[in-house]
């Protein structure tokens, strides 16, 4: 009986310090998220005014996009080709009610987030690496709706 109070009293302490552990974790990354919100909001609104120097800086130097839209086979993009992109092409030919979006910090550890962004016309699921203090988009796997 000894042993069983015994190990329900350390499995308790233990539960009680993984969730002390859980909490403060939360609390040192919610900056963090922030911070992946701002440079996923910078990323957007970049493309939707055609700033490619805005987009460009929150760019991973390792950047890659693949677009899956439909039955057309998966497409890539680099972070030189979007930059490229937007600076050609100047402001996206959207009407102000498309330019919209929705954030979401789905996850912080460490130096790595995922985040997902929705817009009327696609869905872009996004990694982060946060490298020197700051937050850079290194991947994104985007669904283009119809």
């Amino acid at each position: 009986m000894k042993r069983i109070v015994l190990g329900f009293a350390l499995c308790l302490m233990f539960l009680l310090s993984n969730l002390g552990a859980n909490a403060q974790q939360k609390t040192m990354t919610s900056d963090d998220a922030s911070t992946v919100r701002e440079t996923v909001r910078n990323y957007i609104e970049g493309y939707y005014t055609g700033d490619a120097h805005r987009m460009a800086a929150t760019l991973h130097p390792h950047y890659l996009k693949h677009m899956l839209h439909g039955n057309i086979p998966v497409r890539e993009k680099t972070g030189g080709q979007m930059i490229s992109e937007v600076r050609s092409n100047g402001p996206v030919n959207l009407p102000p009610a498309d330019r919209t979006e929705q954030i979401s910090v789905l996850d912080v550890s460490g130096n790595m987030a995922s985040a997902k962004l929705e817009t009327p016309h696609w869905v872009d699921y996004m990694t982060l690496s946060k490298s020197n203090g700051e937050w850079k988009i290194l991947s994104v796997v985007q669904r283009i709706d119809d």
